[in-house]
């Protein structure tokens, strides 16, 4: 009798624990995917500046993530931005204990808002491109700046190059004047750093327009040759980390997540959803200007 009473109370324990794990692996799956901020997912779709502001601030693709598919399964970054690409899904951020952030692939249905497939299209085919660059040896230049300093890639090696590419007419390079400037303050006494900045414009013009804007990065001229054709990029501004080997480390298209990456090596926190009173986010970028045409 008391075999079977001592038999009976350890099924029964086994049975209980077995529970527990099983409640424990439950709750891990719902903590995963639970949207952070809880948002409706249809009415998301269904508005497209409802879902432009979530996207604003709330994802960036230019940062290292944990990316995971329609299935909840992880893939890399390139296979996540390869189906972003498709037009047919949107990334949606995931409630995560991890350090970085956690993003899923999100269907759309036949429903959804039509300009929210194209945005997201135009969105990770430009950061596709950006992401394709990281890890690759910078182009071989040679240039000059404005004050006659020469920066070739054999004499800046064995320093990190931070690399900004502008023009003057270009009203969201020029506002990340003053937080770039804040930056390259913080790090002045760093020998091992340079701050370069590429622009379009030629120098009467440049040297003009610096005497009324004051930015601290050293300033090249007529760069229109070496970002169009050798680093073939297309937006503006765009912001390079090249580490002291000459390998490009990180490219993004925003000041304060070239800083986030370069101290942290994440994304920046900064982005945080405002109160309805507050401004809205920039308007959706244009489709991606085609490439320009190759040099006969």
């Amino acid at each position: 009798m008391k075999k079977f009473q001592l038999i009976a109370i350890l099924l029964l324990s086994i049975f209980v624990f077995s529970c527990k794990e099983k409640s424990k692996k439950t709750q891990l799956t719902v903590n995963v995917e639970t949207l952070e901020p809880k948002v409706n997912i249809s009415e998301l779709t269904s508005d497209f500046m409802k879902w432009w502001t979530y996207y604003s601030y709330n994802i960036s693709l230019s940062s290292d993530f944990t990316g995971l598919n329609e299935q909840s399964e992880m893939i890399d970054k390139k296979q996540f931005l390869e189906k972003l690409i498709t037009g047919n899904y949107i990334p949606l951020k995931i409630k995560s204990d991890n350090k970085i952030e956690t993003y899923k692939l999100y269907q759309l249905d036949s429903i959804a808002d039509k300009g929210i497939g194209r945005t997201i299209k135009n969105e990770s085919t430009t950061i596709y491109g950006l992401y394709e660059m990281e890890g690759t040896p910078i182009p071989q230049f040679n240039f000059t700046d404005l004050e006659g300093n020469s920066y070739t890639n054999e004499n800046t090696k064995g320093k990190t190059i931070i690399l900004k590419t502008w023009f003057i007419h270009c009203g969201a390079c020029v506002a990340e004047f003053p937080e770039l400037n804040e930056f390259v303050e913080k790090y002045k006494n760093r020998n091992d750093i340079i701050f370069l900045s590429l622009a379009l414009d030629t120098k009467s013009e440049l040297e003009k327009f610096l005497q009324q804007k004051e930015f601290d990065y050293k300033v090249v001229p007529n760069q229109k040759e070496f970002i169009f054709k050798k680093l073939y990029l297309n937006g503006f501004p765009t912001h390079l980390v090249v580490d002291e080997n000459g390998t490009i480390l990180k490219v993004v298209n925003n000041a304060s997540e070239m800083i986030a990456f370069f101290e942290n090596g994440k994304k920046s926190t900064d982005k945080k959803l405002p109160p309805p009173s507050s401004a809205a986010p920039p308007p959706p970028p244009p489709p991606p200007p085609p490439p320009p045409p190759p040099s006969k």
